[in-house]
């Protein structure tokens, strides 16, 4: 019965991986390849659009949405398409300020006081340290706008002008944005309003925009403070299912709302009304958010649009109207976070600004309370060990070092069973045609010598739960982006590169490019030694007497490696550990419950049984 149980969880657990794998990893990369083709068909026309409200403007005179008091940010569609400009010279048409950090690099346009135009200078495209920097932020008239904006809008019918996404601003003070020298911006409209932009940056992603407006008119101005992030054309994504991309927010009590492309582009667009909250929009590794006062009460957005024939997405803002009194003047301020998904960052600014749980920008997922420790582990013995390659080995060691007692049971069970082998054997040939009798005979034994028919299951579901964990921490946090192990591997967080069907680059031909079967073509060297340490496994435990079961134990090293051939390095890396660890621990448990190890009798009689063959 034990043998049959184990059969059936063997058999379970390689039909969920497989079906897990198909779902989320074959599956969305057709999905990706599909939106690529969609994404280059949309670029064929791309114009300088500006936020992605069609029927509403910065600094217009504007009718409120019914049941509403206030306006909504946004700007209008400009439906003349105009050619794609190479980013360089997008940029050096228009006057701008530097941004110089250790952290960032890239300009403001004094042109609607955009910040769009942002690099990451410690993050490069490829492992190789002189490819390029990773483009955050664009402008609008290049390939894939990306920017962020701060204004105001009027109260509906009033007339008082408002500077808009044309308005060119003059600057004061420093000719360049440093962490030691903000910058300083301004405009008059020429009707009593002055409004003063000071823009400060931290040495990492902390974009601080205060804006002080003062009012020598002859009425007093009511205005409402907005903020938006805007991108242009539906962007690359990675495609998983696991991992979220797209439009993200933690909205007051509403708690974390999160839009992919798709789901956006389905409903429009939704609303908020909220306190304490943030939003923006994140990539897998990069994210670009909209940080208010937490205590302030604004309008918050989702948006997707249609200008012509280019898709936009934005997140937005509208805050409580702000009233400047003839003489006096009134103060805001708003955070803007443009920059990588670093987690004790996140964490450092969550606290700081005391925002509403920041770190869930980084998709930790539902199993979070497991991720987040196992990432917390790795990333204290990285900084012990300076390699994650090694920290994820040590981590393997800590979970079994905890494990170890259900384990120690589990295979001491396992051992005991073995023990009484000869006995079950002895009643099958007893009661060869009453199962029942059989059934009750056996369960005697197992009470009679304190054995657990389910205990050799246990140790592989220990196993489940740490295995998705430690990939949702190699697939989401960007400390595990280009971290190297030794050799070949230069990214765990990416497949092994080497592939025997190009006997390891000694080949020069494309295997995955064979129809049908070129997609399984690819077997790096580590997942062919995790299928090694997975066999050696199997083989630990003795022949199972049934030939399907024979069958299931043969081939499933060998479906496994094929399957895990396209996971990151460091995954498999870590299965093959656990497995060698595996097959060491039950061995010495075995042998202290005095049962056979039959690893040397099984592989003698395996390679002899081919030989005989």
């Amino acid at each position: 019965m034990q043998d049959n149980r184990n059969t059936i969880l063997a058999v379970v657990l390689s039909g969920l991986v497989l079906i897990a794998w198909q779902y989320f990893y074959n599956m969305p990369q057709m999905e990706k390849q599909r939106l690529a083709q969609q994404q280059a068909a949309q670029q064929a026309q791309i114009q300088a659009a500006n936020p992605a409200n069609p029927s509403v403007s910065p600094g217009t005179t504007q009718t409120p949405e019914a049941g509403s008091a206030a306006p909504v940010p946004g700007a209008p569609a400009q439906n003349a398409a105009v050619p794609v400009q190479d980013r360089a010279t997008v940029i050096a048409s228009s006057p701008r300020i530097k941004i110089d950090t250790p952290s960032i690099v890239g300009s403001i346009a004094l042109k609607g006081a955009r910040i769009d135009d942002v690099a990451l200078v410690k993050y490069r495209e490829t492992v190789d340290p002189a490819s390029p920097a990773i483009d955050l932020f664009s402008p609008s008239g290049t390939k894939e706008p990306y920017y962020a904006e701060f204004g105001f809008v009027p109260a509906a019918g009033s007339t008082i002008k408002m500077p808009d996404l044309n308005t060119v601003w003059k600057q004061q003070g420093s000719n360049a944005l440093t962490p030691s020298t903000p910058v300083i911006l301004t405009y008059d409209n020429g009707e009593g309003l002055t409004f003063k932009r000071t823009i400060a940056i931290d040495d990492k992603y902390l974009f601080t925009i205060t804006d002080d407006i003062s009012n020598v008119g002859k009425d007093a101005a009511t205005i409402y403070p907005f903020g938006l992030i805007s991108r242009h054309g539906t962007p690359h994504v990675s495609g998983y299912y696991i991992l979220h991309e797209g439009l993200v927010g933690v909205l007051g009590d509403q708690g974390l709302q999160e839009y992919n492309y798709k789901k956006i582009d389905e409903v429009k667009s939704v609303d908020f009304k909220v306190t304490n909250a943030w939003l923006g929009i994140t990539d897998k590794y990069w994210a670009a958010t909209l940080l208010p006062d937490p205590s302030a009460s604004l309008k918050a957005r989702y948006s997707s649009n249609l200008i012509g024939t280019v898709r936009t997405y934005q997140t937005d803002y509208l805050l409580d109207p702000v009233t400047v009194s003839i003489g006096g003047s009134a103060t805001t301020s708003v955070h803007l976070f443009a920059g990588a998904k670093e987690n004790t960052l996140l964490q450092t600014y969550d606290h700081e600004l005391k925002l509403n749980r920041f770190e869930l920008l980084i998709d930790w997922g539902w199993f979070y309370f497991i991720t987040k420790p196992m990432f917390w582990a790795i990333d204290h013995l990285y900084k012990l060990v300076g390699n994650f390659g090694v920290a994820i080995l040590l981590v393997t060691v800590i979970v079994k070092a905890i494990f170890f007692p259900l384990a120690n049971k589990s295979y001491a069970s396992m051992a005991k069973m073995k023990a009484v082998q000869p006995q079950l054997t002895a009643l099958k040939e007893k009661y060869p045609d009453d199962k029942v009798k059989q059934q009750q005979e056996m369960m005697e034994i197992y009470k009679k010598e304190k054995i657990n028919p389910i205990a050799g299951c246990l140790p592989i579901l220990i196993q489940i739960p740490v295995f998705f964990s430690l990939y949702k921490v190699l697939f989401v946090t960007i400390e595990m982006r280009h971290a190297p192990f030794f050799g070949w591997i230069k990214d765990l967080s990416a497949p092994d590169p080497t592939n025997l069907f190009t006997l390891f680059g000694y080949l020069n031909y494309d295997p995955t490019s064979i129809p049908l079967l070129g997609h399984y073509m690819v077997l790096g060297i580590w997942p062919i030694i995790m299928g090694i340490t997975m066999w050696f496994q199997m083989k630990l435990n003795p022949t199972p007497p049934d030939p399907t079961q024979q069958i299931i134990f043969t081939w499933m090293p060998l479906i496994f490696t094929f399957m895990l051939a396209g996971f990151p390095a460091g995954l498999v890396i870590y299965w093959a550990w656990n497995n060698t660890l595996s097959v060491l621990q039950q061995s010495a448990i075995m042998k202290k419950n005095g049962a056979k190890i039959e690893l040397f009798d099984n592989l003698k009689a395996t390679f002899a049984g081919k030989k005989a063959g």
